[in-house]
């Protein structure tokens, strides 16, 4: 009988590394919840660590430098309001996303002063949850945006919000001002649909997905020489969008 002699090492080899996308430490006394996050996060190939208190979390966030954390503000020994500010003087570049009750329009203000960079509402959608983690960590890591770009015949400045094509001036609202800097910082990346909603329209706002395709059809009409070919407002089908400058 045939037998397969490939060594199982050689095997196991061959299977695809898993993708990690780094570590969220996740910061929340409710046992029940703590599961929830973890399972949440490890679907979306995150490491998660865990702290039951605010001693924990000060802990644990110096060893680990996650990439983002996820904080309740009510903990026990040291609160997420004091935790806050905390993690940002060690650290100002990492992402904190408050995971808390409150919904009072100033208490979340005040949330934004102590340094929190996003705030999402208990009960929550998973959904949205990990969208807003992860838009966190792409505002961190994205380039800086120059205050004037130039692509094809096309000058845009954005501190100014001027733009013009082959010399003429063009006139572009501040949404569309808005959708074309995202563009142009994730260059030659493809956009879904869904990121381009969450991220130029916002998380309160439901627009359908036909909305963003009028967007960039008046953006091309405005900055492609020939909008029915476009060689930078590219649709990618099936996908999404692609910016090539």
């Amino acid at each position: 009988m045939a037998t397969n002699s490939r060594p199982v090492s050689a095997i196991m080899d061959a299977t695809p590394a898993p993708i990690h996308h780094g570590t969220i430490l996740v910061v929340e006394d409710d046992l029940r919840l703590q599961k929830v996050l973890r399972r949440i996060f490890v679907d979306e190939h995150y490491s998660v660590v865990i702290a039951g208190d605010g001693q924990a979390a000060l802990d644990l966030f110096r060893k680990e430098r996650p990439t983002a954390v996820v904080l309740d503000l009510i903990l026990p020994q040291i609160s997420g309001r004091e935790l806050c500010p905390t993690f940002k003087k060690i650290s100002n570049e990492t992402p904190v996303i408050v995971l808390s009750a409150i919904s009072e329009v100033a208490d979340k203000v005040l949330l934004l002063e102590l340094g929190a960079d996003d705030y999402v509402t208990k009960p929550f959608s998973p959904r949205e949850l990990t969208a807003r983690v992860q838009a966190a960590i792409r505002r961190q890591n994205k380039p800086v945006t120059p205050a004037t770009f130039r692509f094809g015949e096309c000058e845009i400045d954005f501190k100014r919000m001027t733009a013009s094509r082959a010399g003429q001036s063009i006139v572009l609202t501040a949404h569309e001002f808005k959708l074309l800097k995202f563009f142009i910082e994730n260059s030659e990346h493809v956009l879904t649909r869904e990121l381009l909603l969450n991220e130029v329209w916002g998380y309160n706002v439901y627009p359908t997905t036909r909305t963003v395709d009028n967007q960039i059809l008046k953006l091309r009409q405005k900055l492609e020489y020939d909008p029915a070919n476009p060689t930078h407002l590219l649709t990618i089908y099936g996908a999404g969008y692609k910016f090539v400058p």
